[in-house]
């Protein structure tokens, strides 16, 4: 019987040599048209949904420049007024 040389620290890969099957799996069947359609369909819905976000997600995340960097808008109650 064969013994490896070196310590296996798994008992199923030291064993996984010996249980070798003769067994081909059956070929897979091919997707049908309607499978491809949807999994496309699918995937431009995700890729959409994406592009959407960063379109209406960057303009809200940059700062309002609209006053410069340096102005402050304080309000008249603040200056007592």
């Amino acid at each position: 019987m064969f013994r490896r040389r070196e310590p296996v620290p798994f008992a199923f890969v030291a064993e996984a040599d010996r249980f070798r099957s003769n067994v081909t799996p059956p070929p897979r069947q091919r997707a049908s048209r309607s499978q491809i359609f949807g999994r496309t369909l699918l995937g431009l819905t995700v890729v959409a949904g994406l592009t959407g976000s960063l379109l209406f997600g960057v303009p809200a995340l940059q700062q309002d420049t609209v006053g410069g960097p340096n102005t402050t808008h304080q309000s008249e109650v603040a200056h007592g007024r």
